[in-house]
């Protein structure tokens, strides 16, 4: 992880009880020093927590961060919550409806928000596809529950039509 302020290794990793809010912090060890013991305070220089917090807007009282864990995937159901707790999302919809929470947690990890790398050879490739296999999927999974396999048949033909496209 890089430092939030120089971009060098993330060593100090701090979380910050301040007012009414919650700041975590991602600093190197100058950084940190920095942080952990001000010099003499100019009222005119901004205190680095309150440029960081407005930076990367991780500044959120309780009940923004209630409000953002019960916010659930329409496509495969998970919740932010359960992201958070995991560490793994659920289908490759999730980039794009957790996206505004995401890209600042990529950013920091990673240093970007596009992938660079590799790519299956076999199977969807596009995240269109891949979610529409998942919600497709999971309908199957529900009609056989409902042993209305009629339907759960018609299911099981599209999955198979669109892998087979792939």
């Amino acid at each position: 992880m890089k430092c939030q302020k120089c971009n060098k290794s993330a060593t100090f990793h701090i979380t910050d009880l301040t007012g009414d809010g919650l700041l975590a912090l991602h600093l190197c060890p100058e950084c940190a020093k920095h942080y952990l013991q001000p010099e003499a305070e100019d009222s005119e220089t901004p205190k680095i927590s309150g440029v960081l917090s407005d930076q990367l807007k991780l500044e959120q009282t309780a009940e923004d961060l209630k409000e953002l864990d019960s916010k659930k995937c329409p496509i495969c159901g998970i919740s932010f919550y359960e992201f958070r707790q995991a560490g793994r999302l659920g289908c490759p919809h999730d980039y794009v409806f957790f996206g505004t929470e995401l890209k600042p947690l990529l950013e920091s990890v990673h240093g970007a928000t596009e992938h660079v790398g590799k790519h299956p050879q076999r199977g969807a490739y596009d995240t269109e596809s891949q979610t529409e296999l998942i919600r497709l999927r999971g309908e199957m999974k529900s009609a056989v529950s409902k042993e209305d396999y009629e339907k759960a048949q018609e299911i099981r033909d599209q999955i198979r039509s669109i892998e087979n496209q792939s």
